[in-house]
């Protein structure tokens, strides 16, 4: 069986650039985010033997949203399977694979069964690197989808990027888009290190251009998803989608707004916001997590010790409130922040412009 090359200019896996052409190229392939997930999954683990896929659900008639759906029929049981609820074990036993030369992918319904393995990710996973001098590596990927929708509630619907952001040796994806959901997976795989990628539930049924090829995305670089000049918005994962319906609207109140997707949280591409913000002057960040100590705390943080010069107006954050996610459609209506939210926030930042 054919192992993944992980020379960057191999003809198996492209690098992005070579990709997003392809992807053009390819507009008439249209795909669900999910769908964009199961084939990216099908490929890796016909190409490299060491892969394997566990978790609560990933052999179930759903498949994980649709993600690994009948995987374990057609590469067997020992290498699609289920776990039992047990995620402090089972995290330790996918590390000891990972030490072992195997490539695990533990998948989870929701990062709130993360905080069950938080001894494993972080006092194991995200330090024998570093403890050893990097001669020990632990190449685990953990995958987990924020829910969202039919009142899961303050224990199956939290927004917990910025808690695992904060822990050195473990790298966050959060994409938005079926092309970003491929090529940071091929990425979290190849990594020689735990890579965190936390989905949006609500993306899984999003549709989008990708490639039918296997290519890497780099960590660290973020994307404009639209060009602007009175404000920056940055954020990630399903923000975006809100930030792009309001960047739409504010175009129609003469705000010219800049949508900056991060895709990746750790590391960040400070680089790209600072740019951005130094051509626009006027800052937005949008997160779906808490507002303190989270990941808009972290991006104003960076943007006031190195462009704090760039700034017409003080940076205006929006993101959950700091109360447990309520349970029910009206109240998480009002508990999450979308496109009117960001407009009301942006207009008062930018001015009217019409």
């Amino acid at each position: 069986m054919a192992k993944i090359s992980f020379d960057w200019d191999s003809k198996s896996i492209e690098r992005e650039e070579s990709g997003f052409e392809h992807a053009v190229e390819q507009k008439k392939r249209k795909i669900s985010y999910a769908a964009a997930l199961y084939e990216t999954f099908d490929e890796l683990l016909r190409l490299d033997e060491r892969i394997f896929i566990m978790g609560q659900g990933a052999d179930d008639p759903f498949g994980m949203f649709g993600a690994t759906l009948n995987l374990h029929k057609k590469h067997g049981a020992k290498r699609v399977f289920d776990t039992p609820l047990s995620e402090e074990g089972l995290t330790g036993i996918a590390i000891g694979a990972a030490l072992a030369g195997r490539r695990p992918i533990y998948m989870h319904n929701r990062p709130d069964f993360l905080l069950c393995a938080m001894n494993q990710l972080v006092n194991h996973a995200s330090k024998w690197s570093y403890m050893f001098g990097g001669k020990t590596n632990v190449p685990l990927v953990i995958w987990a989808a924020i829910g969202r929708g039919w009142g899961s509630g303050a224990q199956h619907s939290q927004s917990l990027q910025g808690l695992f952001m904060h822990i050195p040796g473990l790298k966050l994806v959060m994409p938005s888009t079926p092309y970003d959901a491929k090529g940071l997976l091929v990425s979290s795989v190849l990594d020689e290190n735990p890579v965190i990628i936390l989905e949006h539930r609500w993306l899984l049924k999003h549709t989008g251009y990708a490639p039918d090829n296997l290519y890497s995305i780099p960590f660290g670089k973020g994307v404009i998803r639209k060009s602007g000049r009175d404000l920056t918005i940055v954020g990630a994962s399903y923000m975006i989608i809100e930030a792009q319906r309001a960047a739409e609207e504010l175009e129609k109140k003469g705000v010219s707004v800049e949508v900056i997707d991060l895709r990746s949280l750790k590391p960040l591409d400070e680089e790209l916001i600072l740019s951005s913000v130094k051509k626009t002057g006027r800052l937005l960040i949008v997160d779906t997590g808490w507002k303190t100590g989270g990941v808009s705390a972290e991006i104003a943080a960076v943007v006031a010790e190195k462009g704090l010069n760039y700034l017409k107006e003080p940076i205006k954050r929006l993101s959950s409130p700091d109360v447990p996610t309520p349970a029910g459609y009206v109240l998480e209506k009002k508990f999450y922040p979308e496109a009117n939210e960001i407009i009301k926030a942006a207009t008062e930042l930018a001015g009217e412009k019409s």
